[in-house]
Order: structure tokens, then C-alpha cells, then sequence
């Protein structure tokens, strides 16, 4: 598995609100998957959202090993697989990084301002990719 960085045409499908899967660890060791939002940062690390009573958010505070599948939105053939550890983590108080998330996928804040949030960032160790959008085009 190629180390980052990743090549640009793949950046740039990550910089699509692409529907996504992320993978954690329960204590036993079992993963568990659940779709979620994401946002690549300027620094190449990918910024995640949970709500702060999550059962995942406790499982990444035990074991911060992630490995988060980005989809093409348009070919689902194509998709972007990355394994790395989720670093960071911080309250998001004010719903700053929930609300950033929400615009890119919906164009509007974050609708539900009642619960908790924390941020985490994925720093990626190891990526994967595969289908048609994952090859540069020339």
C-alpha cells in the first residue's frame, strides 16, 4: 500500500462531499463500520465529526486506529481506502467543524445544535485505490 501523499487526482476526489464508511475498533477487537462525513483539510489529514455520545468515540479514544472508504459520488466503482490513526481529538463547542461538514455536504449548518460534538483528524498512514477516477487521467 502506497504511504501519502496521495497523487492529486485523488485529492481532488476527496475534496467531493463523497459518501464514506469509516472502520473502528471495539476492545475485542472486532471492527466496526458506520457512513459518515468527512472533510480533507489543507494539510492532507481528513477532519471527522461525532457526536459526543457515540459508543465509536469511545472505542477510537481506547484504540485511535481508523480506515475510513471515500466512494466517487458519480462511479462507485471507483473508491479511496486509507488506514491511519484518528489524532486531535477536541470538543467542538461552538459546532464550528460540524457546521464547515454540513455545508460541504448539504449547504446548511448542522441542524441538530441540541448534543455534544468532537472533532478528530485522521492522519493517514497507508492508502488504497481503486476503479476507473482512481488512475490520473492524461
Amino acid at each position: 500500500m502506497p504511504h501519502p501523499p496521495l497523487p492529486p487526482h485523488l485529492l481532488e476526489l476527496l475534496r467531493g462531499p463523497n459518501p464514506c464508511v469509516i472502520a473502528t475498533l471495539r476492545p475485542d477487537g472486532q471492527p466496526v463500520t458506520v457512513a459518515t462525513w468527512y472533510l480533507l483539510e489543507d494539510d492532507g489529514r481528513i477532519l471527522v465529526n461525532m457526536d459526543a455520545g457515540r459508543r465509536r468515540l469511545e472505542y477510537i479514544r481506547q484504540d485511535p486506529r481508523v480506515s475510513l472508504t471515500v466512494l466517487d459520488g458519480d462511479n462507485w466503482n471507483t473508491h479511496v481506502s486509507m488506514q491511519g490513526r484518528l489524532v486531535d481529538l477536541t470538543d467542538d463547542n461552538d459546532l464550528a467543524d460540524i457546521d464547515r461538514i454540513a455545508i460541504h455536504y448539504t449547504g446548511n449548518p448542522y441542524a441538530n445544535r441540541s448534543r455534544g460534538r468532537v472533532s478528530g483528524w485522521i492522519d493517514i498512514a497507508f492508502w488504497h485505490a481503486w476503479g476507473p477516477g482512481a488512475k490520473p487521467t492524461s
